[in-house]
């Protein structure tokens, strides 16, 4: 018989894609069941454009932790209307966990101008005139609100990563989940989070398979600090691994 917990956890991802009320998308006028399982359309009111392939990845990435003991919190930069944040404190709630805090970092004021000089792989990037991607903090709080998940285990980092990770007051992480889209933010991720991931711990990034210069941020940090880690892909996208050392 299915435990009560894994019936919950089915239930939150079912709403945060919306498969229960089935939103059309901002680009289509039909609701796609698989496009919306497989996080390849960008909901109307749904709170994570993820799909459940990826939200199945969250789930066994933070259920392996806490199964294994791996020490830290968890976070996301890059969290959008916050669906996979949520889906987060979600698992913590179910599992009774409360020495863990679920980290929301992310501008709230959608991404920023790309910075070709220092970052030439952002050159000509338009993620910042997509006014569907700046999702104020109050929103994102209020949508944790719905699911009755918003208490002192989520800390909220608002500003550009490279200004808030920095000095973020993070000690310890067993989970990273990256959503920056750009080369600069997830670089700027990397960079101050990466460090701070335990032995056991994973990182996930959400946009390595259909945008090069994510990828090529993943690539040259990895090059940069001799990580061989072996990358797992979750989806058409989606990509993981775990630390070894």
């Amino acid at each position: 018989m299915t435990d009560v917990k894994t019936l919950y956890l089915d239930l939150m991802k079912r709403c945060l894609t919306n498969f229960i009320y089935r939103d059309i998308g901002y680009l289509s006028s039909t609701f796609n069941p698989e496009v919306r399982e497989a996080g390849q359309d960008w909901p109307s009111v749904a709170h994570t454009m993820i799909g459940l392939k990826r939200l199945d990845n969250l789930q066994f990435c933070v259920e392996d932790i806490l199964a294994r003991g791996v020490p830290g919190d968890l976070i996301e930069t890059g969290v959008w209307r916050g669906g996979a944040t949520i889906f987060m404190r979600a698992i913590l709630k179910a599992y009774s966990v409360t020495d863990r805090c679920v980290w929301v970092a992310d501008s709230f004021a959608g991404l920023p101008p790309p910075n070709p000089e220092r970052y030439p792989k952002d050159a000509g990037d338009l993620c910042h005139t997509y006014e569907q991607l700046a999702v104020s903090v109050d929103e994102v709080k209020s949508n944790f609100s719905r699911y009755e998940l918003l208490d002192e285990q989520v800390c909220f980092l608002k500003g550009w990563f490279r200004d808030t990770l920095p000095s973020a007051p993070i000690e310890q992480l067993a989970v990273i989940r990256l959503d920056g889209d750009m080369y600069e933010s997830t670089m700027d991720a990397l960079n101050n989070l990466y460090p701070k991931l335990s032995v056991g711990g994973y990182l996930i990034v959400d946009d390595y398979g259909t945008i090069p210069a994510c990828a090529q941020a993943v690539t040259d940090y990895r090059h940069a600090h001799g990580i061989t880690d072996e990358i797992h892909v979750i989806d058409w996208t989606g990509v993981y691994w775990k630390r070894s050392s």
